[in-house]
């Protein structure tokens, strides 16, 4: 064990954070070292490139660039290169081309861009349909952010996530908390050496009622807290689990607040709300979805298991009703909420109108960030496998440790692999008017790879991608406004911000 994974280990079992050198990267693993065993002698020990091979950064790659293709090539070998296929196992080979790809990418496993200059450019930016300005919005908002909703009248509500909820003006003015509603905790504790924090109690999503103009609902999801309310938190440490409310805003004030959805207390539990999920969606049929990572107890218990809520997809009709047609209402013992399941952090939640597919994107581990489209009554694999491998370079097979056995074909597969993982966070399909030729296209962030996204999706496969953003902040949420202009929540240590796209 490295000594940064000790002192991992070390802060999981002070902070009670069963999943923390999950959680948190841990630097390079066996990645970097298997390199510079097996290929620095032709390539050099920073992959630039020695007398015996070409360079593998900062070049293109004539048999290809993805994981799949490296590691084709190791495996195999080609044009003098041997193969290794017989002296290095299947992960190993998909360690080694994990890491290639992540230098390719210049995603650092130790820099999460948490401090990183924070610059907004103020040139006009060029895409390939349209070009567009930064505009910023709001400043000086809390490092740790989670939601942003733009309102009808040019205001924007806010979430952070050891505050609460707020409003921001037309010009950019923080409000101060909202009266009467739930509060986050703030007393998140740091990791130095990475720059994470975790905690319990954080306020998560904030989502408008679709007929918001006509009822006035806001929803809001948040980890309800609790002290020595069930068996995990007799020992004195408080528990937490996702909660879904809604509410109304009255002179001012949260009122009016109805429970939708809500987990027996049972499953209250330490895990640290960072792998809480906690996004919202509407449907046109009066449902709202919400999605809840693996919140579970350690070693990914219960994400395969449908009576409980961790890993899961939830659907109840917008007043916490549940759906008679939902998958798993007649099957025994099961959360007849559920709608998929097999998730492990679920980081962005919405749903096409045009087509009628609900849509997700998910953390892997090290590898297998992914988008997904959600059917109902599907599994989505967590912990039985992933196309990334475990932060130290293993597998992720976990069905063998909790005796679970599922048939790969039972598996929904990702529709897009993000490999090498960017840290992919919320997302929007695009419908709006300021940038008509980008409708029904995928606008994406990212965390680590402080990078937005479009991704052009035909027939569920992704047939393009294109890079807007780049090299700007950790992007935490993305909405629209009425106008079609797209919101960006940026995440910064020394402040986070408010930004939006706006046509040239």
């Amino acid at each position: 064990m490295t000594r940064t994974s000790r002192r991992l280990a070390i802060w999981g079992s002070i902070l009670g954070l069963n999943l923390l050198v999950f959680l948190v990267i841990i630097p390079q693993g066996q990645f970097g070292p298997l390199y510079q065993d097996k290929c620095s002698h032709c390539h050099g020990k920073d992959l630039a490139g020695a007398p015996l091979g070409p360079p593998l950064v900062g070049a293109h790659l004539k048999h290809g660039d993805t994981v799949e293709a490296i590691s084709h090539i190791i495996a195999n070998g080609k044009t003098g290169m041997p193969a290794f296929a017989e002296t290095l196992d299947e992960s190993e080979i998909q360690s080694l081309a994990i890491y290639i790809t992540e230098q390719r990418a210049g995603l650092s496993q130790t820099d999460l861009k948490i401090t990183a200059p924070l610059v907004i450019p103020q040139k006009r930016i060029d895409s390939e349909l349209h070009d567009f300005r930064l505009e910023t919005v709001a400043t000086d908002l809390n490092p740790l952010p989670f939601s942003i909703a733009p309102m009808p009248d040019g205001r924007i509500l806010l979430t952070e996530r050891g505050r609460g909820l707020s409003i921001l003006s037309q010009d950019g003015k923080k409000s101060d908390l909202m009266p009467g509603a739930p509060t986050g905790f703030n007393d998140a504790i740091g990791i130095p050496f990475v720059g994470l924090k975790f905690g319990l109690g954080w306020m998560m999503d904030v989502a408008l009622h679709p007929d918001y103009a006509v009822n006035g609902w806001i929803y809001l999801q948040y980890g309800d807290r609790c002290s020595r309310c069930n068996e995990a938190s007799k020992n004195g440490k408080d528990v937490a689990m996702n909660k879904l409310i809604r509410g109304r805003i009255k002179n001012g004030r949260w009122v009016e607040q109805q429970t939708i959805w809500q987990s027996d207390k049972s499953f209250y539990t330490q895990t640290t709300d960072m792998s809480a999920g906690g996004r919202i969606a509407f449907d046109d049929n009066g449902h709202v979805f919400i999605s809840v990572g693996f919140k579970g107890p350690m070693n990914y218990i219960g994400i395969q298991d449908l009576s409980t809520p961790w890993g899961k997809t939830h659907r109840v009709f917008d007043d916490g009703r549940i759906p008679l047609d939902n998958p798993f209402v007649n099957t025994p013992n099961a959360l007849n909420s559920i709608w998929t399941y097999g998730h492990r952090s679920p980081q962005g939640l919405e749903f096409n109108k045009q087509t009628g597919e609900l849509w997700g994107t998910e953390m892997g581990p090290r590898g297998g960030d992914e988008v997904n489209l959600l059917l109902p009554g599907r599994n989505y694999g967590w912990p039985l496998t992933s196309k990334g491998l475990n932060y130290d370079g293993s597998p992720v097979d976990y069905g063998t440790q909790l005796g679970l056995s599922v048939d790969a074909m039972d598996i929904e597969q990702p529709i897009v692999d993000l490999t090498p993982s960017p840290a992919v966070s919320s997302f929007i399909i695009y419908n709006g008017g300021a940038f008509p030729k980008w409708r029904q296209n995928l606008i994406v962030g990212s965390l680590k790879a402080t990078t937005l996204y479009r991704m052009v999706l035909v027939d569920g496969a992704l047939i393009h991608q294109e890079t807007l953003l780049s090299d700007l902040a950790r992007i935490r949420d993305i909405e629209l406004d009425i106008a079609g202009n797209i919101y960006v929540l940026l995440e910064h240590a020394k402040g986070s911000q408010v930004i939006r796209l706006i046509p040239n």
